[in-house]
């Protein structure tokens, strides 16, 4: 899609989400403004229901005027399995500790599914980028339904780029994909060059070029890790528009080190926008040990000085951010889950899971007895069966 504008060239969207994110938080507010964002808790079209529980004696009727709080949950016993064949009255629900009717209930909701895998090409990252891409790949194709679903395709590292915007298309998801490992030059000094811009249809790298010293071809580096300004970008720019189910599914070590927002601004776009986040966490244990060759980049990287070129060494100990515990709290605050590929758990594995339990979501709705105000409203969903755990998002901001 393409602005155009008196006297200007057209600008891709991907360029201007890009541009704007360089100028700050001031950016971030020009580029919701730019597209007029819808209101963040908008009335959703209610489906049939499709529960196997007898329906009440007087079924609710919706009107347009009526907001409905739509809440997705995964209810798991303890041994960790999936909990499938509740029904309705096995919920109890509350809003700010009062007691709520929950009056819209499905199980294994075949609503359209909107996702967002955010990878990290960080240098952190950039030795698994091969395994990451090749699952991811068949991850879309076992999960997104023809006709039905879409997803896009956003990477970072220093800076934020959404390489394939929403489509149905498992084919440009796939060729956007082959991008997120690929090198990037540019013909700049210090500070590169703007890499030509392809257009909305994915595929390639629209941000500025390489970063190389001496005046001659540089290789970029991707030193830094914006995730939490990827979450705000994606939650805000693109899930804000869509209704149904959301999910940003984000592959990362968790170490945010380039963000404009922070950690907090980044989860409460995600709640605005009724989004949940599932993190994969994928950390690999060699990178910052000192190795200098493709793939680390630590000592001296891929040409040195310009802006963020090679690194002059492992980073401190000190303050490294915990990968770990960010994610899950990013997870844990939207209503997503937390897995960590190990040894003994392939990214592969971890892709199944995360496809089962979308497949496997309760769909509640309800409409809030304090119709008026705004602010956030804490959301309580429990079950009455003992040994069980709900997962489910803890609260949502009123427009």
């Amino acid at each position: 899609m393409h602005q155009k504008l008196a006297g200007i060239r057209p600008v891709s969207r991907r360029t201007l989400l890009v541009s704007l994110a360089s100028l700050g938080p001031a950016g971030f507010l020009l580029a919701r403004q730019w597209e007029k964002a819808p209101a963040q808790q908008q009335p959703v079209e209610q489906p049939a229901p499709q529960s196997t529980a007898p329906a009440p004696p007087h079924s609710p009727s919706f009107t347009a005027d009526v907001k409905v709080v739509n809440v997705y949950a995964t209810v798991r016993a303890k041994d960790g399995k999936i909990v499938r064949d509740l029904t309705r009255d096995d919920f109890a629900l509350e809003e700010d500790g009062r007691p709520q009717t929950i009056r819209y209930f499905a199980q294994q909701t075949d609503l359209p599914l909107t996702l967002g895998l955010l990878i990290d090409t960080s240098m952190s990252e950039r030795r698994m980028l091969g395994t990451e891409r090749d699952a991811s790949k068949t991850f879309f194709e076992q999960v997104l339904r023809p006709e039905k679903d879409k997803a896009f395709l956003i990477h970072f590292d220093r800076e934020v780029e959404l390489l394939q915007d929403l489509t149905a298309s498992r084919q440009k998801l796939e060729g956007a994909l082959e991008q997120i490992d690929k090198p990037q030059w540019s013909n700049g000094g210090s500070g590169g060059g703007q890499a030509p811009d392809t257009d909305d249809t994915g595929g390639g790298y629209g941000r500025g070029g390489g970063r190389g010293g001496n005046g001659g071809r540089g290789y970029s580096s991707h030193g830094g890790t914006a995730l939490y300004d990827a979450i705000y970008l994606a939650s805000g720019d693109l899930m804000s528009k869509q209704t149904g189910r959301k999910a940003l599914i984000l592959v990362t070590d968790g170490e945010d080190r380039s963000s404009k927002v922070s950690l907090s601004e980044a989860i409460t776009s995600a709640q605005r926008s009724d989004t949940l986040a599932y993190s994969i966490r994928i950390a690999d244990q060699e990178a910052g040990r000192g190795f200098g060759g493709p793939g680390m980049g630590r000592h001296g990287g891929w040409g040195g000085g310009g802006m963020g070129g090679g690194r002059g060494g492992p980073r401190g100990s000190e303050n490294r951010p915990d990968g770990k515990k960010i994610l899950q709290q990013i997870s844990r605050e939207t209503g997503g889950s937390y897995f960590e590929v190990s040894k003994k758990t392939t990214v592969d594995e971890i892709y199944k899971q995360l496809e089962d339990e979308l497949r496997s979501q309760y769909s509640l709705g309800y409409t809030s007895d304090h119709a008026t105000g705004g602010g956030y409203r804490k959301i309580q969903l429990t079950v009455k069966q003992k040994g069980l755990t709900v997962q489910a998002r803890d609260g949502y901001y009123v427009s």
